[in-house]
């Protein structure tokens, strides 16, 4: 099949390593690297996987003349690249991981560029397309008005499928189905003008309805993560499709996978409800056989080192429903993890941040008389991730570690301390002697604990490697203790 893909691309660097210990001047992990790898991000990794199905791939776009073009080209060898004039710098996204742990990300070149030209080329290559997708990533290759007019007529005759980006231009009328992420379809929304939606379960759907109406496309299809999809249709009521269970790490490359699966589909005659199962099945799998970076590069493109492959955490593509940030209404509700058959908020937490591919970290103790020493040891877990959760003993729990005499403080003020912190985004209580079973749940990627052992030493790490997490230890603040803060105060009483 003839596929032409538009939109704007993205150079993405992994830089893979370990980390087993924390710097001496700040609270940060120090990073021994072991390989980099770069690969096409944007809609070079839609015409990659399209080509990789089969497909006649041609990419209209735009491409620099810099160092970054040059390892995109090589990435893209083997598809017709039609580019126009290279009027700004290629956009890059370094990520940093230990093993497969987002660490840090930078961002380079990523702000709107300006609209590059049109070829003539470009236009026939779009006119003789038998399907097409969009992948806009704002940066200004949809804004041009001979790219648009061409897109308008082509989706009067064929699949036009269009992923939109909150930076990026509105869809053009007629398209067959949008393919905005729940957040992004609440920022474009919001950007429009139109109500906002905050019902995160009717809402899917209502925010779907008032896009499709705006748009005046035939359809909109709102991604929702690990949660499935739901397609709001010109005629007939919405359809939520559900995601097949699968452990993914992180969702990087998921929306590039079901716009390609999805234009594939509607090319080959498919039904839309029909298509778009598929293409949600498509992207589940993708992300299970491990999403973008499980993709070869180019040659040259790896520099030498014992590149640890892993998944990657592109913010602009996938964010799970409702992504989660500092207190987003996490630890609300203290419960007794062991007691409660329903999952308690700090759960449901994790796995949000994980669907919109951040980093988990946990840390666990009693936390009776909190002084600066946990302090310190929260702030600089809070610091290895996207959200921290505390693991809390509960009082019986204490009580069966540390004596009658314990706990001093209750569990709701313990929880209730904690929680003012602005490094803890949540809480679980649980009423076990050990973690474990709170850690089954929440699954953290990172365990961190304050002491002077090495990581692997910790009771939980055997646990943590079973799902691919890891432990780490942070610096111990001698002469900071609760034991020794109670002896003081019985001596002041």
């Amino acid at each position: 099949m003839k596929v032409t893909v538009v939109g704007d691309l993205l150079l993405d660097v992994d830089i893979n390593g370990t980390a087993t210990r924390l710097s001496p001047d700040a609270p940060v992990p120090v990073v021994d690297v072991g390989g980099v790898r770069r690969r096409a991000g944007g809609a070079g990794l839609v015409a990659t996987l399209l080509m990789r199905d089969g497909h006649d791939v041609t990419l209209v776009t735009a491409v620099s003349d810099d160092d970054g073009a040059a390892h995109l080209r090589r990435a893209l060898s083997g598809m017709e690249l039609l580019t126009g004039a290279p009027l700004a710098p290629t956009p890059t996204k370094t990520r940093v991981r230990i093993g497969s742990h987002p660490v840090v990300r930078f961002d380079e070149g990523c702000a709107p560029a300006p609209t590059p030209d049109c070829t003539g080329d470009m236009r026939a290559a779009i006119d003789s397309a038998e399907v097409i997708v969009v992948a806009d990533y704002g940066r200004g290759i949809t804004f041009n008005e001979d790219i648009r007019d061409a897109l308008t007529t082509a989706a009067r005759r064929i699949p036009v499928v269009w992923d939109p980006h909150p930076s990026g231009s509105q869809p053009v009328s007629g398209v067959s189905v949008v393919t905005p992420n729940l957040a992004e379809a609440r920022t474009l929304a919001k950007a429009a003008g139109l109500e906002p939606v905050v019902d995160p379960g009717a809402g899917t759907a209502q925010a779907g309805t008032r896009l499709l109406e705006h748009w005046n496309s035939r359809a909109v299809l709102v991604t929702k993560g690990e949660a499935g999809a739901v397609l709001v249709e010109a005629t007939g009521p919405a359809t939520d499709i559900p995601a097949p269970r699968t452990s993914v790490a992180d969702p990087c490359g998921a929306g590039d996978r079901l716009a390609g699966s999805l234009a594939a589909y509607l090319g080959l005659g498919v039904a839309l409800p029909e298509a778009a199962s598929r293409a949600v099945a498509d992207a589940s799998a993708f992300l299970s056989e491990g999403g973008a970076a499980s993709l070869a590069v180019d040659a040259g493109a790896v520099e030498p080192g014992p590149a640890a492959a892993g998944p990657d955490p592109a913010d602009a593509v996938e964010p799970g429903p409702g992504a989660a940030g500092p207190h987003a209404d996490a630890g609300a509700v203290v419960e007794l993890f062991g007691n409660q058959p329903s999952r308690p908020d700090g759960v449901q937490l994790a796995a949000e941040v994980r669907a919109q591919g951040g980093t988990v970290i946990a840390t666990g103790g009693c936390f009776d008389l909190l002084h600066a020493g946990h302090a310190r040891t929260l702030a600089a877990a809070r610091a290895m991730g996207d959200c921290l959760i505390v693991c809390l003993n509960s009082d019986q729990s204490v009580r069966r570690l540390k004596g009658p005499h314990r706990p001093i403080v209750s569990m709701e003020d313990r929880a209730e301390l904690l929680l003012a912190l602005s490094c803890v985004d949540a809480v679980v209580v649980f009423d076990e002697d050990t973690p474990e079973d709170c850690l089954e749940f929440i699954r953290p990627d990172i365990w961190v604990k304050g002491g002077d052992y090495q990581p692997d030493e910790l009771p939980e790490a055997r646990l943590l490697a079973t799902w691919g997490g890891q432990c780490v230890t942070v610096p111990f603040h001698p002469a900071r203790s609760t034991s020794g803060l109670a002896e003081a105060l019985a001596k002041v009483g």
